[in-house]
């Protein structure tokens, strides 16, 4: 029986929407965070969020933040060991990982996760999503990661592991494709002009 936690990774550096949180820009009258905790939140047993840095300026939101126990903004994988680790002193089996700039993600995210996992008889799976050029693409801060896996990962990300496929191949990660209808679920907001497009989006009732 999985006892499945949530942690929105909001860890990274921000660098094409010129620093700071892209998590706390405005989306709608509210901010893009808001949006993806609306998403998530109904889909766990518990939340958390994983940033750096000064955890009062999210406040605001009430949910226990951690920051990256690996220096050197190493990238998902870390924010996904300090979900772990923040679930295992839980008692929880399981995490399910989210970006805090993907506003429009499924609202089916962790059932479908669990069924991928459970078909393949793995523990790690990982969102996916159709692509015209590339056939189908992997969506890595998107995924279901088991508590008891916490130490590997935590030994390949101190040997300098930093891309999401290498340590997810290595235990024969299963995906969940989504479909994409209208606009991409996993549409994530990187720079000024893809949050104009996010809010076009939300114009339309997406």
């Amino acid at each position: 029986m999985m006892d499945i936690l949530g942690v929105i990774l909001a860890g990274g550096l921000a660098t094409r929407m010129g620093g700071g949180d892209k998590s706390l820009l405005q989306l709608g009258g509210r901010s893009i965070l808001s949006h993806v905790i609306d998403r998530i939140e109904p889909q766990v047993a518990g939340l958390a969020l994983n940033a750096n840095g000064d955890a009062t300026r999210f406040d605001r939101f009430g949910l226990p933040v951690i920051s990256d126990s690996i220096d050197g903004f190493a990238g998902p994988l870390a924010g996904v060991l300090s979900g772990l680790d923040w679930a295992a002193a839980r008692g929880a089996s399981h995490v399910v990982s989210v970006a805090a700039d993907t506003p429009f993600f499924p609202a089916d995210l962790v059932p479908q996760l669990r069924l991928a996992a459970e078909l393949k008889g793995v523990e790690v799976a990982l969102a996916a999503s159709p692509h015209p050029k590339k056939g189908v693409l992997r969506q890595p801060t998107f995924g279901l990661w088991p508590v008891a896996l916490r130490d590997d990962l935590r030994a390949a990300l101190n040997d300098g592991v930093r891309k999401v496929v290498i340590w997810t191949e290595k235990h024969n990660a299963s995906e969940a494709v989504f479909p994409v209808f209208r606009i991409d679920p996993f549409f994530n907001v990187n720079t000024p002009e893809d949050l104009e497009k996010a809010a076009a989006m939300m114009g339309g009732n997406t």
